[in-house]
């Protein structure tokens, strides 16, 4: 059920006019920061991958330079999905429905995006049947890489005072056993891999082309808690009916 949400004043063209170009200039000074803030990421000192990370994939096992796919930088989702759950993060699966669009556009742009979590390959390639997802998404399961990459945590880390998330230490009752997180990666014509950069927590929310949509509407996100009216995409109550303004 969406919040209601009370109506704003109603005002005259001219007066929202002023109170729509005084709200620009800060529209304007968020791109200007965004543009500094995109710099000064790509500006970041990188880290040498020395740990020689498995995945299983649906062509068989690769390492972490394996799933480059012959470009230079890879892009990881961080998905919620651990061995014992049956099936993926209703939040991770949201943004998983933004990224088949994306992947034409990345691969000619020299980026791999492939998705990663801890289930078995066999509940990875079931769930994402259900979802009818394309993107490459492949099991670290066995690996140490989710928890290097502290986005998985064993039931010893969740038993002590605090955990690392997020570059920094949190409560265990704020974490769960699987935490999302988006990791970029460089590969060089040696063949090194570097580690460049990590997002954790609401990083990836420019992601989600849905909230942006939302963002801009008006009743906004209507939530009372992060993402709260978030489903599966095949869990909602009705499926959406195609407008008929433009038929």
């Amino acid at each position: 059920m969406l919040n209601k949400v009370t109506q704003n004043p109603v005002v005259s063209r001219e007066e929202w006019l002023e109170a729509r170009r005084a709200l620009l200039l800060r529209e304007k000074e968020a791109t200007h920061l965004r543009d500094k803030v995109n710099a000064e990421r790509m500006a970041l000192p990188w880290v040498k991958v020395e740990k020689n990370y498995r995945f299983d994939t649906p062509q068989g096992p690769k390492s972490l330079a394996d799933l480059f796919d012959g470009r230079s930088q890879l892009m990881v989702y961080h998905f919620m999905f651990g061995p014992e759950w049956e099936a993926g993060c209703p939040g991770c699966s949201f943004l998983a429905d933004h990224l088949d669009g994306t992947l034409p556009h990345l691969n000619h742009h020299d980026v791999t995006l492939v998705a990663v979590a801890r289930a078995p390959l066999a509940k990875i390639e079931a769930y994402k049947q259900r979802m009818g997802w394309k993107f490459p998404w492949v099991s670290s399961f066995g690996s140490d890489f989710n928890f290097d990459y502290h986005v998985s945590f064993t039931p010893e880390d969740l038993a002590k005072d605090k955990v690392f998330y997020n570059f920094s230490a949190i409560a265990p009752a704020d974490a769960n056993d699987e935490l999302p997180g988006l990791s970029a990666f460089y590969k060089n014509d040696k063949g090194e891999v570097f580690h460049t950069y990590s997002s954790y927590a609401r990083g990836a929310e420019e992601i989600l082309g849905t909230l942006m949509i939302l963002d801009h509407a008006p009743k906004g996100r209507n939530e009372d808690s992060t993402m709260d009216f978030v489903k599966r995409h095949d869990e909602y109550e009705e499926a959406p009916q195609a407008s008929s303004c433009c038929h």
